[in-house]
């Protein structure tokens, strides 16, 4: 059954996935930032077993594994994780649609349609 969140309910969950979603996009940053040295590394590692470059790698992404379960438990959903995008499910005049929240703004306040996406945001 789908849990629809009250606007009060998603505000007060921002509280705990804000600071997740800026650590998601710091290891997101730090991933990026050492892919030019990274991949060489990852691909003699696939031939000899691995390297101190390819377990720190692998421990970044079994980290962003760990945030983005943590984010989803509370219902949330992800859309968009380079942007820190995230929905949660609500109704508005008895049809389904998402509180719409974007890393950087203080508490949700737009919403849309669930086929819209981020372009059809309306203010709440």
């Amino acid at each position: 059954m789908t849990h629809y969140f009250t606007l009060e309910e998603a505000n007060t969950l921002i509280v705990v996935i804000r600071p997740l979603i800026q650590e998601i996009m710091q290891i997101r940053q730090s991933i990026l930032a050492r892919q030019p040295e990274s991949w060489p590394v990852v691909e003699k590692a696939a031939g000899n077993g691995g390297s101190k470059v390819a377990s720190e790698i692998a421990m970044e992404f079994n980290r962003l594994d760990t945030l983005v379960r943590q984010i989803l438990a509370t219902g949330a959903e992800i859309k968009d994780i380079n942007n820190g995008l995230i929905d949660f499910r609500a109704l508005r005049e008895e049809r389904e649609v998402y509180l719409c929240w974007k890393f950087g703004e203080e508490s949700i306040r737009y919403w849309h349609d669930l086929d819209a996406g981020f372009a059809g945001r309306h203010p709440l």
